[in-house]
């Protein structure tokens, strides 16, 4: 490991860390917003263009040494149609695991389908699997962000943000599927640590809204450690980082009542959106409001921001290459967007992806 020179001062509340070989690299810029990002085994990225954008191409792949892209899997499943629903809609959330497959996760919304998880065998370059997420999971407001893929248990955990057709994140929840059976569950639906907290995301003095009405997003980044031992976990506008043990969360004979007593509040947060892990269990999240990725020690709780750029505008996505050991990130510039900006997209191009070296080695195939 590294041996990393450490000068701490406070930033809005946050520890500032300034670590000594640790910086924030462009990787590639590109012509549309990118979401989350994922690897393939040859460590080429596999990314969403962020839906916020409406993107014609939902998914792409970059070659990670030549940074040409295409549509992934191919331009068949980027393009909607009316005669079947084997396309992707509305992908934010994607991850790969450790059979080469890359999972989909298709909120739908943009068409007429049921929302699903896609997964493409990306060594025999072909469909994998279709999971389904029924309406009784998938409500109105409903907005699957982000997912965990639990090889260990067999389940495919999600993040359930609650802000979809105008929800206002009352309804944030889990989304839980069984990899054999396909059932699908939804629990903890707007309870203490789905919901969002009355803490607006403010960049540069400008509180994102929505029609003067301050948007406030619940359960949003989502992470397993590397043993799928516990999920950690937040709403995207609050102070608290949630943690659960993952036999716990899956476990159907525990009530909500018994499953809240099981949840631990981990540490401090800022507003984030996504996050990942290292092996020694340090959090790595995109913090919205300060264009920066901080960390969450594991040895002490405390929050450090570890890389920062002015061009890191709205990180989102932040996940572990295994191949070339760094932390890739996505600038999206969410809040550039129409929708935040009385109908204007402000965005400019091009659109960043970052890298950077973790303080440990990270946690692959989450």
């Amino acid at each position: 490991m590294k041996k990393y020179i450490f000068k701490v001062f406070i930033i809005l509340g946050v520890l500032q860390v300034n670590a000594q070989e640790t910086k924030a690299e462009v990787f590639a810029t590109v012509d549309q917003a990118v979401g989350n990002i994922t690897f393939t085994d040859a460590g080429d990225l596999v990314y969403s263009h962020h839906p916020f954008f409406s993107p014609i191409k939902r998914v792409m792949f970059m070659d990670v040494k030549t940074k040409e892209v295409k549509p992934f899997p191919n331009e068949a499943w980027n393009t909607p149609r009316t005669t079947d629903d084997n396309y992707l809609s509305n992908v934010l959330g994607i991850r790969n695991d450790e059979n080469g497959i890359v999972w989909m996760l298709d909120m739908g919304q943009r068409n007429p389908i049921t929302p699903k998880i896609v997964g493409w065998n990306t060594k025999a370059n072909q469909l994998e699997r279709i999971y389904y997420l029924p309406n009784a999971v998938v409500p109105k407001t409903a907005q699957p962000n982000d997912m965990v893929v639990d090889t260990k248990h067999g389940y495919f955990i999600i993040a359930d943000e609650g802000i979809g057709n105008g929800g206002d994140g009352s309804k944030a929840a889990f989304i839980l599927v069984d990899m054999k059976t396909g059932k699908a569950r939804r629990i903890l639906e707007g309870t203490r640590t789905t919901l969002p907290e009355n803490k607006p995301t403010i960049i540069k003095g400008k509180h994102l809204a929505v029609n003067g009405e301050d948007l406030l997003v619940g359960n949003d980044g989502i992470t397993a450690d590397v043993n799928f031992e516990w999920i950690y976990y937040g709403p995207l506008n609050g102070a608290k980082m949630y943690r659960i043990k993952t036999e716990d969360l899956l476990n159907e004979s525990l009530n909500e009542e018994i499953l809240d007593t099981k949840i631990e509040t981990y540490s401090e947060k800022p507003n984030n959106g996504g996050l990942s892990i290292d092996k020694a269990g340090n959090l790595y999240l995109t913090v919205l409001e300060t264009n920066s990725v901080a960390v969450v020690l594991a040895k002490d709780k405390s929050v450090h921001v570890i890389v920062e750029n002015e061009n890191m505008i709205w990180p989102d996505g932040v996940s572990y290459n295994h191949v070339d050991g760094y932390m890739y990130v996505s600038a999206a510039q969410v809040n550039k967007g129409a929708v935040f900006n009385d109908g204007k997209d402000q965005s400019i191009k091009p659109f960043y992806i970052f890298r950077f070296k973790p303080i440990v080695e990270g946690v692959s195939f989450r």
